[in-house]
């Protein structure tokens, strides 16, 4: 990849195969005299002092590599929010859908990066705001998904969905997701929805044990703005982003949705095709 003078890396904190290989890319980098910024995480397997918190980590970066799994990533990916830097992804063990290269592959395909030798995807992004008494009092971006659920082992909980003017459905269930097609391969599998293509332009609600059996997913338009308003007891509900960060709901709270005008631009190797990982990861048969 032409023009990269400044590498960051952003870490899983905890893993042992961190210990040895962190220095030894930090090591590799400085080779080819290229600057490199740290994470916390990656700071302590290098010993190179107290590290960059992981949201300051990408200014000046023109490229990051991620060493974990997909819950790492989603977290970079919010690091780098809108400023479109590519993503290096190394899977350090795990289920990892999105972290498709190996750490035998990590040099070579390293290699193949700085000379612009990839392939580029880019996975659109979901921009979530909660609306309460007509004020924005929190935005948060995703790449997986925004889910509404249980605050607590209460009841299940009561939600009023729209997409753009149009009545969708009241849900009695223990939560809504909407998702990218990225999100898809995620809780919303687990939860009865599609396996979306990452290319198709739309986005999925999918109820999460609804009260109606035929409450079913239902995918939307890319371009659709996805309103739900929630009907329960304040606090009754939490808004969770990508699995990671989030908020309680108040009772009338408007949550927000709508596709990002920015992607996240992820390198995949040469071998990472959507139907291949799909094949490794969920344990498909072959041919």
């Amino acid at each position: 990849m032409p023009g990269v003078n400044t590498v960051g890396i952003i870490s899983k904190p905890g893993v042992p195969a961190g210990t040895g290989l962190v220095p030894e890319i930090v090591a590799w980098l400085r080779e080819r005299d290229l600057a490199v910024r740290c994470d916390q995480e990656t700071a302590a397997y290098a010993g190179t002092g107290p590290g960059i918190p992981r949201d300051k980590l990408p200014e000046g970066c023109d490229l990051i590599i991620v060493l974990g799994g997909d819950g790492t990533l989603l977290s970079a990916a919010r690091a780098i929010g809108r400023r479109e830097i590519p993503l290096f992804p190394v899977n350090l063990g795990g289920l990892g859908f999105l972290t498709a290269i190996t750490m035998e592959e990590l040099f070579p395909e390293l290699e193949r990066a700085l000379r612009g030798e990839v392939r580029i995807a880019k996975r659109k992004l979901l921009n979530t705001d909660v609306v309460r008494a007509d004020s924005i009092i929190a935005s948060y971006t995703a790449l997986n998904d925004a889910v509404l659920s249980k605050a607590s082992i209460a009841r299940m909980i009561d939600l009023q969905a729209y997409v753009d003017d149009q009545f969708v459905a009241n849900y009695k269930a223990d939560g809504l997701i909407i998702c990218t097609p990225t999100g898809s391969t995620a809780y919303s599998l687990a939860a009865g929805g599609p396996i979306i293509f990452p290319t198709v332009p739309a986005l999925c609600l999918t109820p999460i044990c609804p009260h109606m059996l035929t409450n079913r997913p239902v995918l939307v338009p890319e371009t659709s703005v996805v309103r739900v308003i929630s009907r329960g007891p304040d606090e009754s509900v939490f808004l969770t982003i990508d699995g990671q960060t989030g908020t309680p709901i108040q009772s009338a709270d408007t949550i927000v949705v709508r596709s990002s005008p920015f992607a996240l631009h992820l390198i995949r190797p040469p071998r990472a095709r959507f139907f291949d990982v799909l094949r490794q990861k969920l344990k498909w048969g072959e041919r």
